[in-house]
């Protein structure tokens, strides 16, 4: 029975849309977390390729960019013995789901939504996809049965609008017919990029993962500092290459590191120089891995976590059609 599971196991959703190359705050703020997450709960990691589509007309591109993610999380550690790793177009009754769901969402939750409002102010395109979004984004959760939803604080209102569809679904059509999901909030790591705001692919900052070594240290010697002196001492808390440096290493190395800073005698290009070895030792392992996937492993990996994601929604479905009427 459903209720004997909830009471033995927790089921963990979360999704990342395809968006091309990964990134160091991708990794730190996203991947790491989900990944460490791994076989303490039941985890599922959805690659949200219908939600890109509110934002990507390019069909060739968001093929690459879903496959390339498939790789990226297997490279980084994802084990699909010990998780479900899925596309959401793979699991056709997340649309289904949003389409029911539609039917008893009253338009002024939507258009409550500050996202739809930010990305529109930011210049995205205003179309009923975009707009919807928090219905899909409802389905993909509430599809699941998920009891717990990591998310960072930005993304609690679409979770407390998951839960508002969730309550509105059961007062119409029958108690407890879908878990209300209970966020989970996350510090994922705020990660600056090489000109010290946030990093991020829209800002251009970013120093990606999997890149061409030539392209990582470019990345890495073009970081903006101040115009301090090598004999000069530094604050660690004020210096950006110190504070991406600080995020592959142990705590003791983080504070002997600081040391250095702060004694004075280490210029800003030796200490980017640093910075490139440790990345290079962090993701090394990854890199290698990364470039040994074969396409067929990671559909295979793909196919099969689709499956076990399809097995799971379609019970949920079941319950959804009959209590609607359409069973």
């Amino acid at each position: 029975m459903e209720c004997d599971r909830l009471a033995l196991v927790m089921r963990i959703l979360t999704g990342i849309q395809p968006s091309g190359a990964p990134h160091l705050g991708n990794y730190f703020g996203y991947f790491k977390q989900n990944i460490e997450l791994l076989g303490e709960e039941e985890n599922l990691l959805m690659i949200a390729d219908l939600h890109a589509l509110t934002t990507m007309h390019d069909p060739e591109k968001l093929r690459q960019f879903r496959q390339d993610l498939s790789r990226d999380f297997l490279a980084c550690g994802f084990d699909p013995a010990r998780g479900t790793l899925f596309f959401q177009s793979y699991v056709p009754e997340h649309a289904e789901l949003a389409w029911i769901l539609s039917c008893v969402t009253p338009m002024g939750l939507l258009e409550r939504a500050v996202s739809y409002k930010d990305k529109v102010q930011q210049g995205l395109e205003a179309n009923a996809g975009l707009f919807s979004y928090p219905i899909l984004q409802a389905a993909d959760i509430l599809i699941y049965d998920a009891d717990v939803v990591p998310i960072g604080k930005d993304q609690q209102q679409h979770i407390e609008m998951a839960r508002d569809i969730a309550l509105k679904f059961n007062n119409r059509y029958g108690k407890d017919l879908l878990v209300a999901p209970e966020p989970k909030i996350a510090e994922f790591a705020v990660v600056p990029g090489v000109d010290g705001k946030k990093m991020s692919k829209s800002y251009g900052n970013t120093i990606p993962i999997f890149a061409d070594e030539a392209v990582v240290k470019k990345a890495i010697m073009g970081i903006v500092t101040d115009s301090k002196g090598v004999d000069a001492p530094k604050d660690p808390e004020e210096c950006i290459v110190y504070k991406l440096h600080a995020l592959l290493l142990d705590k003791a190395d983080r504070l002997a590191l600081a040391d250095k800073y702060r004694a004075g005698g280490l210029g800003y290009g030796d200490a980017k120089k640093m910075l490139y070895e440790a990345f290079m030792d962090y993701f090394g392992g990854m890199r290698e891995r990364r470039a040994s996937l074969k396409d067929r492993e990671i559909f295979d990996v793909i196919e099969e976590g689709s499956k076990r994601a399809r097995v799971i929604a379609s019970q949920t479905m079941e319950r959804v059609r009959t209590a609607v009427g359409l069973r």
